[in-house]
């Protein structure tokens, strides 16, 4: 059996789209058609119902994705023994794709990125921003080798997680707010009456400081949510409410006087978690993102 139809096929099967999937494979729409068509004649069973929203699996369908990944898993462990060196090695080369937090991204990424040019400049890193929830959907369905989260708990079927480091986190506000010249320690009394910036649903510790302020008796806090860092600390800059942000995504802002920190309750660092799939193999190039990042994080 040709392997590309079951890339195509798996591709489908994650977008529910024959244009998304088309795009992503970087082929004709009527070239995905085909491969489908041909993959459902070989096996003699209709693997996609074609509805006006997309396509989707049907039993057969969803019975063979799991063995498909299984094949496309082995193709690429017999790819890998082409990449040995000298010494029997795996060379690490090849594109790797890791999904993260917008916030690692911009700040712990870009480091791990720039050593990997100079001991493995053969790995390409494709690296995508995302929340918890996307990334381990792209791990499920292997649009990404490898994700970062940032979680105090990580419990998810088909994807283990290793935790590498934590992550300060620092709530602030801008010089101008009342809080920030506040005599005394600021209480969760006093929080509750805040206005906040945080990130999207889904960010654990956006969502568990929300879950906390509304804990308050009579709780009035006005609570916006963004997808994007920069959106969040960008309105607390101009004095508008406060925010909690990793302290890496803060600290020019500090240094500069824009934002200052709130003498508030203790907030507990949030754990950086390496995750990837539980029965997914491991290529050299994802092996090396990952030891880097490691290294690099607990040095």
């Amino acid at each position: 059996m040709d392997t590309r139809l079951l890339h195509t096929f798996t591709a489908l099967a994650r977008t529910g789209s024959f244009t998304a999937t088309a795009a992503e494979l970087h082929l004709a729409q009527s070239t995905v058609t085909v491969h489908i068509r041909t993959l459902e004649k070989e096996l003699g069973a209709r693997l996609f119902d074609r509805l006006p929203t997309g396509a989707l699996l049907t039993e057969h369908g969803r019975g063979l994705l799991e063995r498909a990944e299984d094949v496309l898993d082995a193709v690429a462990r017999l790819k890998a023994m082409k990449a040995m060196n000298a010494d029997g090695d795996e060379e690490a080369r090849g594109p790797v794709t890791i999904g993260a937090p917008e916030s690692l991204c911009s700040t712990r990424v870009p480091g791990v990125i720039a050593a990997l040019r100079t001991s493995h400049p053969g790995v390409e890193v494709r690296l995508y921003a995302a929340g918890t929830a996307e990334c381990v959907e792209g791990l499920r369905s292997g649009r990404l080798d490898l994700a970062l989260l940032l979680e105090e708990d990580a419990d998810f079927p088909d994807v283990t997680t290793e935790p590498v480091t934590t992550e300060p986190l620092a709530l602030v506000c801008a010089p101008g707010h009342p809080l920030a010249t506040r005599e005394g320690t600021v209480t969760w009394a006093d929080l509750a009456a805040e206005s906040f910036f945080l990130l999207e649903q889904g960010c654990s510790y956006s969502d568990r400081l929300e879950r906390r302020l509304l804990a308050v008796p009579d709780a009035r806090p006005r609570l916006t949510r963004f997808g994007s860092v920069d959106a969040a600390r960008s309105c607390v800059a101009a004095g508008l409410g406060l925010t909690l942000l990793p302290l890496t995504t803060v600290e020019d802002h500090l240094r500069q006087g824009r934002l200052v920190r709130v003498d508030g309750p203790r907030l507990a660092d949030v754990p950086v978690r390496l995750a990837r799939h539980r029965r997914r193999w491991t290529g050299p190039a994802a092996r090396a993102f990952a030891q880097e990042f490691t290294r690099r994080s607990t040095d």
